[in-house]
């Protein structure tokens, strides 16, 4: 019988319960930023991605032209104009001339003032002031509205980022930071790894103890002294002690832990019998990993490769520290920082900008996800 027929149904319940919700929080936070980036500038301001599909209500206030733009109406003169030019489809509630009285009218009421002039909001926010006599006032007054607003979704925030100067460029530079940085650690811990996991030798378990040691090393205690060993190494052979070249070495060092222990926890559960068959058979050390366990440690080569690419991907301190500043040399993390400006507070451009950054990981996730959750369970079962 499966496991699944001896599984109570409260059991099951709460493994599909956990499931859900393990799906939920890696969904709902990528959802949201897909919606935001498509928001329109000032909604994004005011409220959340969830409200994006209902109105939203806010107050504002307008200011009237001046006397200058007035025109002839007959026997009068008239100033035309409509406050929502810029906010297509907007809608007036309640309006007034006094920001302790903004509801003090209705859309489509008509107010009489005392200067003998008259004006009308309409709901469309079409505004028709109209005097007997020539306005002669110099500064037009103000009004304010409740509005209603309906959901805006465009795809001008996408544009911006994409046109903004150095973010192409700023891609091209990720990708030769990223895939090197994926694919050395990679060839550097599968090596290191058969090795710890099926060759004999005096200390094995030491150099083993000390990768897993490794690990636990939070990655902000060793950038000063790295960077220090590269700017002694940069000024013994006059070569600059920060480039691609660095980058790649630091992020190979950082990941060839994890990447060690992992590989070498899925070799090592391969069956023994196929490795010591080819060893009788006089294959060497290098045969037998090129020919059977490189074809078998896929799973965890793919686990791994996605972890690397991710966090070389988004990564902006390592990059900071050892690639520095340059057009040549600006990562999209450093672009989109730039992006934001100052003050930080162009959300439209972050959350733009994030999800085109999340675009490539999200392609090789769903490209190797099928190892994934095989190469995470790697060493846990006999036999892979």
């Amino acid at each position: 019988m499966s496991m699944e027929s001896h599984q109570s149904p409260i059991a099951s319940t709460l493994k599909h319960l956990a499931v859900f919700l393990l799906v939920a929080i890696w969904t709902l936070p990528t959802l949201g930023l897909l919606v935001s980036s498509v928001r329109d500038k000032d909604q994004l301001s005011t409220t959340g991605w969830w409200s994006a599909l209902t109105s939203t209500t806010q107050n504002e206030a307008y200011r009237l032209p001046r006397a200058g733009e007035q025109q002839p109406d007959g026997d009068g003169w008239k100033i035309e104009l409509n406050i929502f030019e810029d906010n297509q489809g907007a809608k007036v509630g309640q309006w007034g001339t006094s920001p302790r009285a903004i509801d003090e009218h209705e859309a489509g009421d008509t107010v009489d003032f005392d200067d003998n002039t008259r004006l009308t909001l309409a709901e469309d926010g079409t505004v028709t002031w109209t005097s007997e006599t020539e306005f002669t006032h110099t500064r037009g007054p103000r009004l304010f509205v409740v509005q209603t607003t309906p959901p805006r979704f465009t795809l001008t925030n996408y544009k911006e980022v994409l046109q903004s100067e150095g973010v192409g460029r700023a891609f091209i530079n990720t990708l030769t930071v990223t895939l090197p940085a994926t694919f050395i650690p990679i060839l550097i811990a599968a090596f290191a790894a058969y090795a710890l996991a099926w060759m004999e030798f005096k200390g094995r378990m030491f150099f083993l103890a000390m990768i897993i040691g490794l690990i636990v090393v939070p990655l902000q205690m060793s950038l000063i002294p790295v960077l220090q060993v590269f700017a002694s190494i940069g000024q013994a052979f006059n070569v600059p002690s920060k480039s691609y070249v660095t980058i790649w070495l630091a992020h190979t060092g950082f990941g060839l832990p994890l990447a060690i222990f992992l590989l070498r926890n899925y070799m090592a559960s391969l069956p023994r019998d196929i490795i010591e068959s080819a060893y009788m058979d006089g294959a060497t050390h290098f045969q037998i990993f090129m020919r059977m366990i490189l074809p078998l440690s896929m799973p965890a080569l793919a686990s791994f490769t996605i972890f690397q690419f991710l966090w070389t991907w988004n990564d902006l301190l390592v990059a900071a520290v050892f690639l520095g500043q340059g057009e040549s040399k600006t990562v999209m993390t450093q672009q989109l920082v730039e992006l934001l400006g100052s003050r930080g507070d162009n959300w439209e451009i972050l959350t733009a900008g994030a999800f085109i950054s999340i675009v490539v990981p999200i392609i090789v996730f769903l490209s190797m996800q099928k190892y994934f959750v095989r190469g995470l369970l790697a060493g846990s079962v006999k036999g892979g």
